[in-house]
């Protein structure tokens, strides 16, 4: 497990015509079912998504929400939505449950990376049309982000991580 974590990175150069393997994708997303909630409320919900299509156009929300004409999903071929029901802890829900999907990912032997602005997305009409096939009243959810996952585009870059000083306090 620990290997997991530390072999982690961001990846921005993925190869979208590589498919992710269903198994993959099942394992990665049950990672994410099994992180703590507070008081065990599971408010998180994955909205994934491999329909091209679909994934073309919230790449392009994503984009529009950041005020960037590129691909912020950097060409992964599957984007998992990670919103929470408004409810508990929701923020700190979520994020447990993208931290556990992005070392299940890299587990997997896949790249990943965490991408900003689901919110956004949710809130807007373009975003509620394109995720309408979930039947979610959005206005009940908040968005915490995204899953970015699929196969590198040439061979992945890693190198050891530094880990500023300063951050662990004992007495």
């Amino acid at each position: 497990m620990l290997e997991s974590i530390k072999n982690r990175r961001t990846c921005r150069n993925y190869d979208i015509n590589k498919i992710v393997e269903e198994e993959k994708i099942n394992e990665i997303v049950n990672a994410g079912l099994l992180a703590p909630s507070g008081m065990n409320r599971q408010t998180p919900v994955a909205i994934v998504i491999k329909d091209r299509a679909t994934r073309n156009r919230l790449a392009k929300l994503n984009s529009k929400a950041l005020g960037r004409d590129a691909d912020t999903f950097y060409g992964a071929p599957v984007i998992i939505m990670v919103i929470a029901h408004k409810e508990g802890l929701s923020y700190h829900d979520g994020a447990a449950m993208m931290e556990n999907m992005l070392i299940e990912a890299t587990n997997q032997g896949l790249c990943s990376g965490w991408i900003h602005r689901a919110d956004e997305e949710i809130k807007s009409e373009e975003g509620r049309e394109i995720l309408s096939f979930t039947g979610l009243n959005f206005d009940d959810y908040v968005g915490i982000g995204h899953v970015i996952i699929g196969y590198p585009l040439g061979e992945p870059i890693y190198r050891e991580k530094e880990i500023k000083s300063g951050r662990v306090f004992i007495k």
